[in-house]
């Protein structure tokens, strides 16, 4: 146990709890949750019992308390407060997702993890997501030859009337659920200012003024056009992925991928022809597609231990962190664009 990494988490609600308490459980030899906080007392009492940790209600308590890794899994609005004071505390701190809710506020934490000389990553889980691995694997593979375009469609039709809900509370659909979609997509491009178009919705559908519609187009000078379409609004969903590339196209979900290609070598040479067809018909030939699929195995918080795991090496061992807050903010810097078009900022 002496190599063992004393954890405290801040907030056991839906993430801090089912998604990073539960994953550190699953890691005894290199995790023991050691401190937790949280305003339930029932929450508190679940952890207690659970992990023989100590509890505390407020987050200085925490921060202050011996431990050596601290998880910031409270609200999304004191995301730079909570992380900058457990840094200044001698903690690594691993933020939940979205990072911050300005490029401002994450050179905020950046400078303060440097002051401290601790390790700052973010919860950015999906990219140990089986579906978002395949999808790079084929991109690099070359089949589908240039890719043109990735379109990614987050689609379901529901209600929400959670903190989330609310503009100050750094909620809405695309700051959230985006923030995992967005995040994998940038790692295809380097352009550090693409150009962005972006619209956001505040529906009936949200009790809060957040947006529940958001649709973000970005045109990297170095990389494929990006769509992303995230909406509670869609009662039929479509495919969640779909990448077009000059030699072939991708299209999926989180359970299935099917791609079909063509070698453009194993075909006749494409040339130019101004002379009117025989039968005054557009021009056509008969490609030769190979066609592959795979059935994806997403098993929940798989993706979680991978991240941890990654981690661990990093504290432990001295391993370049899998995922920098540095990496994470061009993320918020076209959100910050987002809100800005939005005139939410």
């Amino acid at each position: 146990m002496s190599d063992c990494i004393t954890v405290g988490i801040a907030g056991l609600g839906r993430s801090g709890w089912s998604m990073h308490a539960e994953s550190l459980a699953q890691l005894p030899e290199q995790y023991k949750v050691a401190a937790v906080m949280d305003l339930s007392e029932e929450r508190r009492l679940e952890a207690k019992h659970k992990f023989a940790c100590e509890t505390y209600t407020s987050f200085e308590a925490l921060a202050n308390s011996d431990v050596e890794l601290l998880v910031v899994a409270t609200p999304s609005q004191f995301h730079t407060d909570h992380t900058v004071s457990a840094l200044q505390a001698g903690k690594h701190v691993m933020v939940e997702k979205p990072l911050a809710a300005t490029v401002d506020d994450v050179d905020t934490m950046i400078t303060a993890a440097k002051a401290a000389n601790k390790l700052l990553t973010v919860n950015q889980n999906y990219r140990y997501h089986t579906d978002f691995r395949t999808m790079s694997e084929v991109m690099a593979s070359g089949k589908l030859g240039e890719i043109v375009q990735i379109r990614i469609a987050i689609h379901q039709f529901s209600r929400r009337w959670d903190w989330q809900t609310l503009r100050e509370n750094n909620g809405g659909i695309g700051t959230n659920h985006g923030a995992h979609y967005l995040d994998w997509l940038l790692l295809h491009f380097k352009d550090e200012d693409p150009e962005v178009f972006c619209h956001l919705v505040d529906t009936p559908l949200y009790a809060g003024d957040a947006d529940s519609h958001a649709k973000l187009i970005i045109r990297p000078k170095d990389g494929p056009l990006i769509d992303i379409e995230l909406s509670h609004c869609n009662a039929y969903p479509q495919d969640r992925y779909l990448i077009m590339g000059t030699q072939g196209t991708l299209t999926g979900n989180q359970e299935t991928m099917r791609w079909k290609y063509f070698v453009p070598e194993n075909e006749v040479a494409l040339e130019l022809d101004l002379n009117p067809t025989h039968d005054r018909s557009y021009n056509s030939e008969a490609l030769s597609f190979t066609e592959e699929s795979v059935t994806l195995d997403n098993t929940f918080n798989d993706d979680m231990l991978l991240l941890y795991q990654d981690l661990y090496k990093s504290i432990r061992f001295g391993e370049a962190l899998s995922i920098t807050a540095e990496s994470v903010r061009r993320q918020i810097h076209i959100f910050d664009k987002c809100r800005k078009s939005a005139g939410w900022l």
